[in-house]
């Protein structure tokens, strides 16, 4: 279980009008998604976030936030990606994320090119990278990492995104990670109360593995394109502050409430 940490929430955003009032409002990390090398293939089949971005947003969203930390999704390690690395970090990035990798060697190669310029955050979101997770604590400069679960589940050919987490995919893992002093945080998180498996049932297991930080999802925030779509169709500051309540509540919660939370989640995991 975590210590006490306040859960880090990233957003994904592009409309720089957006990023400086969600940064205002209690989003702790902007996440610039630049990812397009096979996330189509991938995904085109599913209602997800697919970035049609170029590297052009990273200079707008830091120029509306300058305060903020500006995390950057990058593309899957290929032979441009040393100049793609530069382009971010001279365009204001403060940590950047590498996607679909799946072995030790591919994240090596990463750490290499970024040479402690800016943070490195991986996305382990691949089978073989979740499996060798354990074995990389101590060998390459883990600090921060996130478990991406769309991917993982669709590798995987799980029915539903949450059925990684509920299988126990991750327990291996997370106790490396924990006993590591690695900082990380799991998949996405709707509103409150929303959803077939709501945050009131995701957010008992990230305090439960010990994960500091989701992504807000899709549905959290409708997908709004302009500043004025997010404000109007919902109060933005009071469902961050719903979604850490929650979190904060199972930081306090007894052994035998965060069991019941587990056995409640993957229920509703299977019957999703």
């Amino acid at each position: 279980m975590t210590g006490g940490e306040p859960l880090d929430l990233l957003m994904i955003v592009d409309d720089p009008a957006i990023a400086g009032f969600v940064a205002r409002r209690g989003v702790d990390r902007l996440f610039v998604d630049l990812e397009v090398m096979g996330k189509a293939e991938r995904q085109g089949h599913l209602d997800t976030v697919q970035s049609v971005q170029t590297s052009e947003v990273v200079t707008r969203i830091r120029q509306s936030a300058p305060e903020a930390h500006l995390l950057v999704r990058i593309n899957p390690l290929h032979g441009g990606s040393a100049t793609e690395i530069d382009d971010v970090l001279a365009r204001g990035a403060d940590s950047i994320m590498l996607p679909m990798f799946h072995d030790r060697e591919t994240l090596a190669r990463f750490f290499d090119l970024l040479k402690g310029r800016a943070a490195a955050v991986p996305l382990f979101e691949t089978v073989g990278a979740v499996d060798a997770l354990p074995g990389l604590i101590g060998d390459l400069p883990l600090e921060r990492l996130h478990i991406g679960l769309n991917d993982l589940h669709l590798e995987r050919g799980d029915p539903m995104i949450f059925t990684p987490l509920a299988q126990g995919l991750l327990e291996e893992a997370a106790t490396a990670m924990r006993e590591g002093g690695v900082a990380f945080g799991i998949g996405g998180v709707a509103r409150a109360g929303e959803g077939h498996v709501p945050p009131e049932l995701v957010l008992g297991e990230h305090v439960r593995l010990g994960s500091t930080a989701a992504i807000l999802s899709r549905t959290f925030h409708r997908r709004a394109a302009t500043l004025e779509a997010l404000t109007g169709e919902m109060d933005f500051a009071a469902e961050i502050g719903r979604l850490r309540q929650i979190y904060a509540d199972f930081q306090v919660a007894d052994g035998a409430q965060i069991d019941a939370n587990r056995l409640a989640f993957q229920r509703a995991v299977a019957t999703a």
